[in-house]
């Protein structure tokens, strides 16, 4: 295994009685980059992070967290990381800052250094006015930032994120990946599975889907939602008055297209920036007004339904907590 990879899997494999849950998983992250790590719900993500965090030991296979055997050496995989689950996992009947206290304690970690470590978490996760209260008091948001505070309190080098930003408002959400960002700028190794296909768009250096346990593909987003389809000629008329006559000066370019009249937006399949080119110089002079002509990649969502055949939070498919781990 390279010694620049952070984070190794080699065919793991994890069985419950008959059940697969997940079959030959390989992958390998290095060292200060963000790995994404998608699939359907009740795919086998959560397993397979359990399995690399020492949680569960896999049927076959082998995984390496900053160069330690999660078999050979599990003691040591988990002095070098740090996990949050789905769920937080702090104590409610202690203060936020008594969480950190607890966990630098069993790090055995200077009284002092602690104390410095709980202000500096406290406040990079907005929690500085409320380090004191009892976390029962926390809503379902301020617990999930402390669950996450309470898993850096050792400076990891590595940081298993499952599903890290659940509960979480959209201005929360921007916050802690803010916070993740610097996490990476100072040398941490992420995995990260979540159901916000956004995250990942804006998180990730690479992604692995996996499905029904196997991984269905991998590269970065870039790659991934070019290899799902071309991008899309968009053009979007002002008036909706318009749209039918921007359709018919559009046909001899790309004659084939899809109106959508509530959006008053034409999509086509082009050959590129070529097509917008020639698009643009027909509509210059139509009396036309556009509020938007352009190429528009396919996004993670587009992506995931095109591996999956359903989109990122299909309701008929089982959640991740429900895997048998």
């Amino acid at each position: 295994m390279a010694h620049d990879h952070a984070i190794e899997a080699e065919g793991l494999v994890k069985e419950f009685g008959e059940t697969l849950a997940v079959d030959d998983v390989s992958f390998a992250v290095p060292r200060g980059t963000v790995l994404g790590l998608l699939g359907p719900n009740g795919a086998g993500k959560t397993t397979t992070v359990r399995m690399m965090t020492t949680l569960t030991k896999p049927t076959r296979g082998t995984a390496r967290v900053a160069g330690h055997d999660v078999l050979a050496d599990p003691a040591a995989v988990r002095r070098s990381m740090g996990l949050t689950g789905q769920s937080a996992t702090v104590d409610e009947l202690l203060t936020g800052r008594e969480n950190i206290w607890l966990i630098g304690s069993l790090y055995g970690i200077d009284a002092r250094a602690v104390g410095r470590i709980a202000d500096d978490l406290l406040e990079r996760f907005s929690l500085a006015d409320a380090g004191d209260r009892i976390v029962k008091t926390y809503s379902g948001g301020m617990r999930r930032r402390l669950d996450l505070a309470v898993s850096l309190v050792a400076t990891p080098p590595v940081l298993f994120l499952d599903e890290p930003t659940t509960g979480l408002d959209p201005r929360s959400r921007l916050e802690l990946w803010d916070v993740l960002r610097e996490l990476v700028r100072e040398g941490t190794t992420l995995l990260l599975t979540t159901q916000y296909l956004e995250e990942a768009d804006h998180l990730a250096d690479n992604i692995v889907v996996i499905d029904h346990g196997r991984v269905i593909a991998e590269g970065t987003p870039i790659e991934l939602k070019d290899a799902s389809g071309r991008a899309a000629l968009v053009v979007t008329v002002s008036r909706s008055e318009d749209l039918q006559r921007a359709a018919d000066l559009m046909v001899s370019i790309v004659p084939d297209h899809h109106i959508d009249e509530s959006a008053r937006r034409i999509t086509a399949q082009g050959e590129g920036l070529a097509d917008v080119t020639r698009l643009a110089a027909a509509f210059e002079d139509s009396g036309i007004d556009l509020d938007d002509l352009g190429l528009q990649r396919p996004s993670l969502d587009d992506v995931f339904l095109h591996l999956t055949g359903h989109r990122a939070e299909d309701p008929s498919t089982p959640r991740d907590d429900e895997d048998v781990a």
